[in-house]
Parts: structure tokens; C-alpha cells; sequence
């Protein structure tokens, strides 16, 4: 392998990210380059930068890794979110930069490194899952996602994805159950299925709502121990699905299902559904033994009073979620919300993000004390050399919830599944014994 062949990459963003790097990853390599994350090693002329855009903090972070890699004299390639986003303008701006590839330009990779000054990024971006590709993986352990789906066909008031990403497009059931199956054959034992909203998965090419059907085939397969499923829409929250999460035993009973608000009016000019969430909370447990559900509020939402963000703290302390996630509202360029008024303080945004924060914390604490003494079923993410190892409960997911610390004499290995007793808890990890 020639030296200048070595390529360097830096992923920015959410998993939906890291499976599109993971697949210009795989492009590289089957044109025959050698990609590594060391980006700092000598022998590294070129580095892709894989940014992400969705709110300003997380774009001042792939500008940051622009630079440094500036700094060291690399050949850049900056993709996805950012040249996106801003098209020519971020191509005026950093010169510096020798190609750009939008969200939906995945494929044309391979060119823009073989070149010296290269822009690929689509005026009306639609995507298509490079079926073809065989990803590199770059976080190859106990699970990996899989992207279902890409796009969305909502307009929520915040968001800008569908002007990065297009409108919904979902892979056939077929091409999905493959990917997973070769992913089984790897050692996987948890797959995670990913799309900007899965509950819609299947209703631009099958007609309808269609992920109870995606996962009774992802089911049947040999050696996947664990199906998860992030981003679930509420409004497409069909029945059927409902009945595929209680009958499939490979299917985790966690629900992933991000609300934004609970009040009614906050959720019209977020231009979200609205529905009657607590009944909705309500069905999902009576009808599903012992699930554990997650959320995401945001808070600081222009024009939210104080009656509002009230109403949200008190829908927070009675429905007492197993997972919740708090986001002070970012103001971005191009979205409904961005000329809205009044648009609240920082500190307002930060004094309610962290109360809601406190008030989780007790309930989480609460409900993870309840495992204590009980047994649970563990996928293991780390072995230690002092007899012990890190894994996750079913009531986990990788990245973004809790740990479960395990003493344990015998030998174990990653993505092995476990049953251990839980001897203790704070408010978001678990402490057992094997």
C-alpha cells in the first residue's frame, strides 16, 4: 500500500452520520485506499471531514476540525451537513479547502480525493442508500446501526434536515435484512435501526407504515440477540407496531420516541402532531410488559411563557419517563422558528433546561434503585483486566443512556449476553454481579 493512499477521517454529528462516512469509508477502500481515524498520522496527506450542522454549536465544531486540520497542511475534504447547508458560500469562504460533497453526493468520494479542487453538492438534495457499498465500520462492537431510512417529509419549525436531507426514502425490507445479516456474521449481536423518524419507514414504497413488517423479518435472523429502534414518530405509532414490539422476542422493549413539548400550543408553532400524549404514554405501557421509554423535550422554544414551560415540567414529573433528553432550542437560519418572537434568553433557556435536568435525575434514580436485587439480561461492551466489564441493559441504548457495571471471576467476552444481578444504582448506572 502505497503512502499517499492512507486517508484520514473525522466524523461529526449522529449515528444517521456515521453510517454515511462509515459508506464513503468502504468506497475508499474498495478503490483500494487505506482509511485510519489517526488523522495526526505522518503518513495521512488527505482527510475527510464528515460535518454536522443541525444546531451552531455542533457546526462551530466541524469548523474547528477544519482548521486544525488546515493547521497540519492536510488535503481537506469537507462533506455532508455544512457544504450542504451553505453550498457555494462555504466553498468562497474556505479556500483552504480542496473538495466539497453535499449529504446526498456520497458517491462521488473517491473523485473528489483524486482531485485537486472538487464541488459536489445537490441544489435539491434527495437520498439514496448506496445498496452496492459495503460499509467500513469505524465503532465495530456489540452493535452497530442500520439506517432504514433517510429524509423527512415533516416541517418541523426548528428543524432544517429536510432542506439538508430531502424527502423520506426508505430501503426495501430485503436490502435491510441483508445488511443486518452480514452484520451477524461480523459478531454483531445488537443491531439499531436509525431514519430522522422510523415510524414512517416503508410509506413511500410500500403505502403504508411498515416497520412492524421490517422487524418480524429482521427477527428471524440467526445470532442478532437484540433489535433496537431509535427516532419513533408519534403520529405513525400504528397498532401493528404496538403488537410487534409485545410478539417479537429479539425486539427490545424500549421506545424511543422523541415528544419536543406537551403543551398544545407550544406544539403548534413547533408544528409538531397534537395528540393526546398521555394516552399515548399510557397505551404504549399498558399494552407492552415492562417497556422503557425515552424522550426528548426542548425548551426555550420561542413565544413558551412560563404557564408552558410549567405544563412541561408537570408532564415530566407525572409520566416520569425511564430516559429523557433536554435541548435548549437553537436558533438556525432557514427554519419557521427563526423569525418567530419572542425568542427567549439564553439564561431562561438554561435555567429551564437544568430544572427539568434535576427533576429527571430524582425519577431516574428512583427507577433504576427499583432494579436492585433483580436480574436482567446484559450485552457486554467492555472487558477489564481487574475482573470486570462494562455492558448495557435492554433498557440501554449505546451512546446515549446508562452503563451497567459487572464484578464478575469468569472470562467474558464483547457483544456476549449475560444474565446478572443488580446490587446497586444511581440515577444512570447500574452496579451487578454475574
Amino acid at each position: 500500500m502505497k503512502k499517499y493512499n492512507k486517508i484520514g477521517v473525522i466524523q461529526h454529528g449522529c449515528a444517521k452520520n456515521l453510517v454515511d462516512t462509515e459508506l464513503m469509508l468502504g468506497m475508499l477502500e474498495k478503490a483500494g485506499y487505506q482509511t485510519t481515524l489517526d488523522v495526526e498520522d505522518k503518513d495521512v496527506k488527505t482527510v475527510i471531514i464528515n460535518t454536522c450542522s443541525f444546531i451552531g454549536d455542533a457546526e462551530k465544531e466541524s469548523i474547528e476540525s477544519i482548521f486544525n486540520m488546515v493547521a497540519l497542511g492536510k488535503k481537506i475534504i469537507v462533506t455532508g451537513c455544512l457544504p450542504q447547508k451553505h453550498k457555494k458560500e462555504l466553498k468562497e469562504l474556505l479556500s483552504e479547502v480542496s473538495g466539497f460533497i453535499g449529504t446526498c453526493d456520497l458517491k462521488d468520494i473517491v473523485k473528489a480525493v483524486q482531485a485537486d479542487n472538487f464541488y459536489s453538492v445537490s441544489e435539491n438534495p434527495q437520498y439514496i442508500y448506496p445498496e452496492d457499498v459495503e460499509r467500513a465500520q469505524i465503532t465495530v462492537g456489540s452493535s452497530s446501526y442500520i439506517k432504514i431510512a433517510d429524509g423527512c417529509n415533516y416541517s418541523c419549525g426548528y428543524c432544517i434536515i429536510p432542506q439538508l436531507r430531502g424527502k423520506y426514502k426508505s430501503r426495501k425490507i430485503e436490502d435491510i435484512v441483508e445488511e443486518a445479516k452480514k452484520l451477524a456474521d461480523k459478531g454483531v449481536a445488537e443491531i439499531v435501526l436509525i431514519a430522522q423518524d422510523t415510524t414512517s419507514y416503508g410509506i413511500d414504497i410500500y403505502k403504508k407504515p411498515s416497520l412492524d413488517k421490517l422487524l418480524e423479518e429482521l427477527n428471524k435472523i440467526d445470532n442478532i440477540e437484540w433489535i433496537r429502534v431509535l427516532y419513533a414518530y408519534p403520529t405513525n405509532f400504528t397498532d401493528g407496531l404496538i403488537e410487534a414490539f409485545k410478539k417479537l422476542d429479539k425486539v427490545v422493549k424500549y421506545i424511543d420516541v422523541p415528544l419536543q413539548h406537551s403543551h398544545p400550543e407550544v406544539l403548534k408553532r413547533m408544528r409538531r402532531p397534537v395528540i393526546d400524549q398521555r394516552a399515548f404514554i399510557k397505551k404504549l405501557r399498558d399494552e407492552i410488559e415492562n417497556v422503557v421509554i425515552r424522550t426528548t423535550f426542548i425548551v426555550g422554544y420561542p413565544g413558551e411563557t412560563e404557564e408552558e414551560f410549567e405544563d412541561l415540567y408537570n408532564f415530566v414529573k407525572d409520566m416520569k419517563f425511564d430516559r429523557l433528553g433536554v435541548f435548549e432550542y437553537s436558533r438556525e437560519k432557514n427554519t419557521y422558528s427563526y423569525s418567530l418572537k419572542p425568542q427567549i434568553l439564553s439564561r431562561v433557556k438554561r435555567q429551564r433546561k437544568n430544572k427539568i435536568l434535576k427533576l429527571q435525575k430524582e425519577i431516574s434514580k428512583k427507577n433504576n434503585l427499583n432494579f436492585i436485587s433483580k436480574k436482567i439480561q446484559c450485552i457486554i461492551e467492555e472487558v477489564h483486566n481487574d475482573g470486570t466489564a462494562i455492558g448495557r441493559s435492554y433498557a440501554d441504548a449505546p451512546e446515549v443512556d446508562g452503563l451497567v457495571y459487572i464484578k464478575t471471576n469468569e472470562f467474558l467476552s464483547p457483544s456476549q449476553m449475560v444474565e446478572v444481578t443488580v446490587v446497586g444504582a444511581d440515577s444512570y448506572d447500574l452496579v451487578a454481579e454475574l
